[in-house]
């Protein structure tokens, strides 16, 4: 049913149907007929007449029952649902439009339902929706067009009903995962590493071979198996890592179709699944000038959930950070020596501005890694030489790209270890660095 125009009448929204000026037209034959001015005034007033018995034959909106089912989570990009119920309590039957309207990011689709709602019965109305921003996508208004009988006219007016779906981190970078927990799998104890010195644990006793280091002769057994035995030794477990997320202005800035924020998350997750399947415990903690989202203590059955659940809401403040708070904030979450990953751009000026101040209590008792994304259109700007304007930007680029390496320099002297990746190659090269420690025990 085709509608041709709204207005307002008192506080009633009127909507009429294509059947009006049909009506109307309709007219042109008395018209014809008899071509006089109170021929003409009639039918207009016999059009009025009939919209307005429809319009007062029409079921009001206001006695409907409208509510909603709660909305799941889901991941970026992949499509869920929202179920709205519309119940008619009234003696009359309901033939109409209902309009589930949401904010754009929430990607709805069909969210205009046609519905003919019987007395005492109720109807619920499925709507399609698929995120194209991570985070809370609210619902906006609800819609309802009661069509008269006649079908000339409708009444229309709008109710809120409060819904919201969440969209996840879509976690990318989780195909990754199998591939570095088969190296895992090779430091944790399943395929022996012999390694000796602080940082490591015992693991079991075996006979001496060629090119085992003498340092791990175990002299007791020895004596008493008489035969020359050693100590095998597996990476520690139970070790702290702490991610801390920089939700700072600095964290805004996109790079190609993705925030850095976004991509900071990704490459978190992957280290934090990692991580927990090491035998890690992981906490989390995100804020600029104050802590946003805080996880400790979370199972390691429930890490991934909930850390993708404390992320999904998270978006850049126009602030900048404070490191010395988020320091204090790192402080009260654990006082043992941890690993300690701080995700945030390696912008020079906001760097040595509020967090190389606060480096020097960080790395006296933990060992620090700075994980930046890194913007890949610098590089092909500095190459770009083709034109007079391009030299200019190769200039600024190239000028840019030499105060990140003097600032990483910097934080490398304090002992923070700098890694500079790409979005798509940022989670891998965090994670080798951290089978890299394990590895050496150096965790």
């Amino acid at each position: 049913m085709a509608f041709v125009g709204v207005a307002f009448v008192g506080v009633v929204l009127v909507a009429l149907t294509g059947r009006a000026p049909a009506l109307l037209l309709l007219g042109l034959v008395a018209v014809f007929l008899q071509p006089t001015m109170g021929t003409v005034l009639i039918w207009w007033l016999v059009t009025l007449c009939a919209v307005g018995l429809d319009l007062l034959l029409a079921l009001s909106p206001r006695q409907l029952v409208l509510s909603r089912d709660r909305v799941p989570q889901v991941r970026l990009g992949v499509r869920g649902s929202t179920t709205l119920r519309l119940a008619n309590p009234t003696s009359r039957a309901l033939r109409g439009i209902v309009r589930d309207a949401w904010q754009p990011s929430a990607g709805a689709r069909d969210d205009r339902h046609a519905v003919t709602v019987r007395r005492g019965e109720h109807v619920a109305l499925v709507t399609q929706l698929t995120p194209t921003r991570r985070g809370d996508r609210r619902a906006d208004r609800v819609t309802v067009r009661s069509v008269g009988p006649l079908g000339l006219a409708a009444r229309q007016r709008s109710f809120p009903v409060e819904g919201a779906i969440r969209a996840l981190p879509p976690f990318t970078s989780r195909k990754h995962l199998p591939s570095r927990l088969a190296i895992l799998r090779q430091l944790d104890g399943r395929s022996a590493v012999r390694v000796r010195g602080a940082g490591t644990e015992f693991d079991s006793l075996r006979d001496y071979v060629v090119g085992d280091d003498v340092r791990s002769i175990d002299w007791r057994a020895t004596a008493r198996r008489n035969a020359v035995v050693v100590r095998t030794w597996q990476p520690e477990r139970d070790r702290r890592l702490i991610l801390v997320l920089d939700t700072s202005r600095t964290s805004a800035g996109r790079v190609g179709d993705m925030p850095r924020l976004d991509a900071a998350m990704d490459a978190s997750l992957l280290l934090a699944a990692l991580a927990s399947r090491a035998g890690d415990k992981v906490d989390f903690l995100a804020g600029d000038r104050q802590v946003r989202a805080r996880l400790g203590g979370a199972s390691r059955k429930t890490l991934l959930g909930d850390l993708v659940t404390a992320m999904a809401p998270l978006e850049p403040a126009l602030l900048e950070a404070d490191w010395s708070m988020m320091a204090g904030a790192i402080s009260a979450l654990s006082r043992r020596r941890s690993l300690v990953v701080l995700l945030t751009p390696l912008e020079p000026a906001a760097i040595e501005e509020s967090l190389l101040p606060t480096l020097a209590t960080l790395t006296r008792h933990h060992r620090v890694i700075l994980a930046s994304v890194a913007d890949p259109a610098l590089a092909s700007m500095a190459s770009d030489v083709s034109s007079t304007s391009r030299v200019y930007d190769a200039a600024a680029a190239e000028r840019t790209i030499g105060l990140r390496k003097r600032t990483a320099e910097v934080l490398r002297r304090l002992g923070v270890h700098v890694i500079d990746a790409e979005p798509d190659h940022l989670p891998i090269a965090l994670t080798d660095h951290y089978l890299l420690l394990k590895s050496r025990g150096l965790l």
